[in-house]
């Protein structure tokens, strides 16, 4: 009979029981060993070539749009000072003025300058706050003040210097029209339109030809 060896016995042994064979390194590494693929130059040249060239598209537009978010934010602003001006009138029953005080306390043209709205009991259009009080009607005080427009954005109200509301609400001055002008782009001028009663709307695109119009069709211009 033939003899098998001790170690025989052992190879067959652990081929049975360990049919597998030794794993290799890039079996139990495969990332180690896989081809690492990027960008050519010539790829990263031509994607940013074609981001500079859609970038050089989009950005007027969204300088375009910056700029209307500006002139609507404004406008609003001004509007709501307007309301304001013309709601603390009815309250208090006393005249209100609206206008850019200068520095001794008169109105002046200056709308895009800082903004303030006061109890104007004497309705001269001059802010006094020593002026006497009778009870129970108040002294003379500031109710709102608005920042200075600060974009190079000019303000104008028909060379007017003060908008003034009687206790009904009515304008006790001249009826006339904010036009906000844009220093970038005239045409988007903007305005808002008061009336003798004192309400005021804003103007509007009304033909959808990307400027403002005023109830009359007119375009708003800042001539």
């Amino acid at each position: 009979m033939r003899s098998i060896s001790l170690s025989s016995t052992k190879a067959l042994w652990d081929k049975t029981l360990f049919p597998l064979t030794r794993a290799t390194p890039q079996n139990h590494y495969p990332h180690k060993y896989q081809h690492q693929q990027g960008f050519t130059l010539t790829e990263l040249l031509i994607t940013i070539a074609i981001a500079g060239i859609v970038l050089a598209i989009a950005l007027p537009s969204l300088n375009n749009f910056i700029v209307k978010m500006r002139i609507d934010n404004q406008v609003s602003q001004l509007n709501r000072l307007v309301l304001t001006a013309r709601n603390t009138a009815i309250n208090t029953e006393q005249n209100v003025t609206l206008c850019p005080l200068t520095a001794n306390n008169t109105c002046s043209n200056n709308w895009q300058n800082e903004l303030s709205i006061f109890i104007d009991l004497d309705n001269d259009g001059v802010y006094e706050p020593g002026l006497p009080a009778i009870p129970p009607v108040p002294s003379e005080s500031i109710v709102q003040v608005k920042s200075a427009t600060t974009s190079g954005d000019t303000i104008t109200y028909a060379g007017q210097n003060r908008v003034s509301f009687l206790p009904t609400g009515a304008l006790s001055s001249i009826p006339s029209t904010f036009i906000y002008c844009p220093a970038s782009d005239a045409t988007l001028a903007r305005a808002i339109v008061l009336s003798l009663s004192g309400r005021s709307y804003m103007s509007a695109d009304l033909n959808g030809d990307g400027r403002d119009q005023d109830r009359d069709q007119s375009n708003i211009s800042c001539d």
